[in-house]
């Protein structure tokens, strides 16, 4: 167990700083981008014509790189479950209309317009059973998640570090392979996502960095447990219609695996930037038990690399329920 107490002194001493983590990692809504921005607009005398070039594009697409791209939707549009969850983390007072809170609220609603943008364009696309999906949805909502950090803000932050690069690398990728096969429309709805997901990854890593700075030894071994534990994705629990909670997760995980757009690969990447990024390495002034995290934390992308090359993905397609047949 951790000291509640600490954690919320340490979140008080940050939360005056809130202020600036918002102006300088999220955009006032008046300037940043809607999704309508980059749907047909359907009072253009070129609508029909837009959705038909649409969804020509979203037929060619691969079927894994397709499946890729509606689980990264339904992932987006569990946002309900994200930012409950964060709102109820130690140091966070839901009431205020500053600090923490503020935060939560301004980040939950930039996150907001991916699933919108996404959503849409797959309604449009004609390529998907919409009910399926929205099925899928309603569950991953209802059956939440267990990401393993508690209440805990240092988890939690650890945990966010990771999930916003993951998924800023997902959505990059199934834009860059759009892209290759002149989609370019649908290349940059992921792209501005992804520019999103950047951004909020650098906030999350930042207050981790800030946490290094004022209680080292309690976030290096919040680090420690949040790797030894592994890092679940937020949609873990997917399922159809018909299925039991987490019973999708794995043909999803597969074909995102096959279709090269997030990899065992890319969760080694991604925790090895985290060690250089808040510089583990020399970190100093620990204490024993930290000093031993901070060992296994910097062996540990070696270790994951040897089991990660003797792993073979599933060449078996299965057929997921949300796209037509």
């Amino acid at each position: 167990m951790y000291n509640k107490l600490v954690r919320i002194e340490v979140m008080r001493n940050l939360g005056k700083e809130v202020d600036d983590f918002i102006s300088s990692y999220l955009t006032p809504v008046e300037k940043i981008w809607q999704p309508t921005d980059f749907l047909p607009d359907p009072s253009a005398d070129s609508f029909k014509h837009d959705v038909e070039e649409l969804q020509t594009y979203a037929q060619e697409m691969g079927y894994d790189l397709f499946i890729t791209l509606i689980g990264d939707c339904i992932t987006e549009e569990a946002l309900p479950s994200y930012e409950s969850w964060i709102m109820g983390i130690d140091g966070v007072e839901q009431e205020n209309r500053s600090g923490w809170s503020q935060w939560v609220r301004s980040w939950t609603a930039e996150e907001n317009r991916h699933g919108d943008l996404l959503n849409k364009y797959l309604y449009l696309c004609g390529r998907v059973n919409m009910r399926e999906v929205e099925i899928t949805t309603q569950y991953l909502i209802q059956d939440g998640f267990d990401i393993g950090t508690s209440m805990d803000p240092y988890r939690n932050f650890v945990y966010t570090s990771f999930q916003e690069t993951a998924t800023n690398i997902s959505h990059r990728r199934v834009g860059s392979l759009a892209k290759q096969t002149g989609n370019t429309k649908l290349s940059r709805m992921c792209g501005v996502i992804a520019a999103d997901e950047a951004r909020h990854a650098k906030a999350y890593k930042q207050f981790v960095t800030r946490i290094f700075e004022l209680d080292p030894s309690e976030m290096m071994l919040a680090f420690e447990d949040m790797m030894r534990k592994k890092i679940v994705m937020p949609a873990h629990l997917m399922r159809e219609s018909g299925q039991k909670a987490g019973e999708l997760w794995g043909h999803f995980s597969d074909a995102a695996q096959r279709a090269m757009v997030y990899t065992g690969q890319d969760y080694i990447n991604i925790l090895s930037d985290l060690l250089v990024d808040w510089k583990i390495e020399h970190i100093t002034g620990l204490n024993e038990k930290a000093e031993k995290a901070q060992e296994y934390l910097m062996k540990l992308p070696g270790r994951l690399q040897r089991i990660t090359d003797r792993i073979a993905t599933p060449d078996l397609e299965y057929q997921f329920k949300w796209v037509k047949s």
